[in-house]
């Protein structure tokens, strides 16, 4: 049927419209998609390629090297040495457990290394590199190598890893380092991006750990191309991280080691300090253990073994250890006594072999008693009824303040772990700590170093060498960073009278070199290299009154853990002190006996910077000396790796 002309107009005149209007919408979109294309690639070019090599480019981070740590003569104490190590990538290895076999008989790999690997890796992504083994020879990467082809997935990678060349020695000074954990990120302010790299290494103790930040330098940057997928295709640049700063220590590895050798089978701790600048010479605690055990991960039963012993080796007792100074402690009662204008010197104060106080006896090591004893007699016998009468008078607060004024009761600032602040307690103390009032007897016990007074070794060393000085003598232990001079304080008065110190130094003197002294046996024969020093015996038991009625047990019928500590505080030479030195010996017995010998040697071998002469002993121990030292000098000798030697 045809349709009639005004049919066919308005129908020619509706589908234009139509045209119209799609048209109109169809060039609106492509005038925006052209606008939009002509934004991304004019004005947000920039943005989107930085998208898109974000996608491409992955950046990781590269561990510096850890600075070193050398001793006060440049001998390496802590380095960093080639780790190699073996890795392998699920995807390129087709039957892990296969290949492992294979890599098996070419190291050492044991059944539960092997069912780690496969634990690891099968929580990895299969294009993720897994360590297999580390800390290998070049002997085993050889082979390996060689026998590539027959180990898919398997390459070999080198790194970098702390060591410790003398083990024990440095142990409680230098401590180690290990991988961080949970509790290091949740305790450490500073969140360097270096601690979230697995099994990346830091300061667990010691100075490793006190200097974390000096030593551990700033990572490097590694640019790497990988696929859709995240997988590595190849390395586009690298920019080196800058390395950790080399310490240098005061410490004297030599004289460390003989230390560590001459206090072998005891449990103590021994502290050397030179009075010039106040340098830690060594700073000792026996027995020790290898830290390198602990960087390699520490296996369940080396770890039962330094955890069980009763002797502690884990414990830095040189400045961690709290123990009664004992008669150490006297010329710290009798300064107080004397500044305080209550005593004179030259006054005679009876002992008859105890004191009565309140009702209550305290008796004196000697239960005949001293009879009449001035102030250097009764640190020439080590009288203890002497102290007790002085200590009355001068009373706690006095005693407490100069033991301050000396080293003791105050934690000295040293990057060392855990270092104890000890006690010189007084009536405020107790009253807080014990909710007690303070009595009489706990003066008279203070007086000779007993009932709550407590020193570490490093406490006692610096006793020592401010008594021998007169001066401030502050503890250094880093001499220098990155070859900088660290800052020495130690030439500031401090405030006793002369005259009282020089009193003080030679009754020390007769403590050690008068036939009557307690320390005589102990003496060194060389005039000019005499020492000066002071026993001391602390209980760590109560003596009740019937023990004492039928007669005080001895140590040598006592288990160890309820024998008597032995200490011995000294510097020398006499005339011209250039070193003091603390030693304590844990249940050791007397300190004449027991740790003045001790004390005396490591003097000498101070002294001498090395093995002494044998005319230095007294006559009837050189046999014994010659013994000795020929056990000792069968030890390592200490290395000889220096500062050029950087690893």
């Amino acid at each position: 049927m045809k349709r009639a002309p005004k049919d066919t107009l308005e129908s020619s005149r509706l589908l234009s419209r139509r045209t119209l209007v799609v048209g109109g919408v169809q060039l609106a979109i492509s005038g925006g998609l052209l606008l939009r294309m002509r934004s991304m690639q004019l004005e947000q070019a920039d943005q989107f390629r930085l998208l898109a090599d974000e996608n491409r480019i992955n950046i990781s981070l590269l561990p510096p090297a850890r600075g070193l740590i050398f001793d006060r003569k440049g001998v390496l104490l802590a380095g960093n040495e080639q780790n190699y190590r073996i890795i392998m990538t699920r995807e390129d290895a087709g039957d892990v457990e296969e290949v492992l076999e294979r890599l098996a008989q070419l190291i050492s790999l044991t059944p539960e290394d092997k069912a780690q690997a496969l634990k690891e890796i099968g929580s990895r992504s299969a294009f993720v590199p897994v360590t297999i083994a580390d800390r290998l020879s070049w002997e085993d990467i050889a082979r390996v190598t060689i026998n590539a082809p027959a180990l898919p997935g398997i390459t070999t990678e080198v790194g970098l890893s702390r060591y410790y060349p003398l083990g024990a020695d440095l142990a409680h000074v230098v401590g180690y380092v290990g991988p961080v954990s949970d509790y290091d990120l949740s305790r450490i302010e500073d969140q360097d991006p270096l601690l979230q790299i697995p099994k990346f290494q830091i300061g667990k103790t010691g100075v490793e750990n006190k200097l974390e930040q000096t030593l551990r330098g700033s990572a490097g940057t590694r640019h790497v191309e990988v696929n859709a997928y995240g997988r590595v295709m190849r390395e586009l640049s690298r920019q080196e991280g800058t390395p950790g700063k080399d310490l240098q220590l005061t410490i004297d590895a030599g004289l460390q080691s003989y230390i560590e050798a001459r206090l072998d089978g005891e449990s103590a701790g021994a502290v050397v300090i030179d009075l010039e600048r106040g340098d830690l010479r060594a700073v000792v605690s026996a027995p020790s253990f290898d830290p390198n055990l602990f960087v390699r991960g520490i296996s369940v039963k080396n770890w039962t073994e330094l955890n069980e012993n009763i002797y502690r080796p884990l414990a830095a007792k040189a400045v961690q250890g709290s123990y009664p100074p004992g008669s150490t402690f006297k010329m710290i009662t009798a300064l107080a006594a004397i500044e305080d204008g209550v005593l004179d010197p030259e006054e005679t104060i009876y002992c008859r072999g105890f004191t009565e106080v309140s009702g209550t006896r305290f008796h004196c090591w000697k239960p005949s008693g001293h009879g009449n004893v001035n102030l250097h007699d009764s640190l020439k016998y080590s009288c203890d009824c002497y102290y007790y009468e002085v200590g009355q008078r001068v009373g706690i607060e006095k005693i407490s303040a100069m033991a301050k004024r000396f080293g003791l009761g105050v934690r000295h600032d040293l990057p060392l772990s855990a270092v104890a602040e000890g006690l010189a307690p007084d009536k405020a103390w107790k009253q807080e700590v014990r909710g007690e009032e303070w009595r009489i007897g706990d003066t008279v016990n203070a007086s000779i170093g007993q009932g709550y007074v407590l020193a570490s070794p490093l406490q006692l060393a610096i006793m020592a060498a401010r008594l021998a000085s007169g001066r401030n003598i502050t503890p250094r232990l880093i001499h220098t960073i990155d070859g900088v001079e660290q800052p020495a304080n130690s030439d500031q008065s401090l405030g006793v009278n002369e005259n009282t110190l020089r009193q003080i130094r030679a009754a020390m003197d007769a403590v050690s070199n008068n036939q009557r002294g307690t320390a005589y046996a102990a003496r060194i024969a060389q005039s000019e290299m005499r020492l000066a020093g002071k026993t001391g015996t602390s209980q760590v038991r109560r003596i009740t009154a019937e023990e004492r009625a039928r007669g005080v047990t001895s140590n040598a019928d006592l288990p160890w853990e309820r024998r008597d500590h032995a200490l011995f505080v000294c510097f020398a030479p006499v005339d011209a002190p250039r070193i003091a030195i603390a030693v304590v010996l844990e249940h050791g017995g007397g300190g004449s006996s027991a740790a003045a010998p001790i004390a005396r040697d490591i003097a000498l071998q101070a002294l001498y910077d090395g093995t002494p002469p044998i005319e230095a002993y007294p006559s009837g121990v050189r046999d014994q000396v010659l013994e000795q030292q020929q056990r000792i000098e069968q030890r390592v000798p200490v290395g000889s790796v220096r500062f050029s030697d950087r690893a």
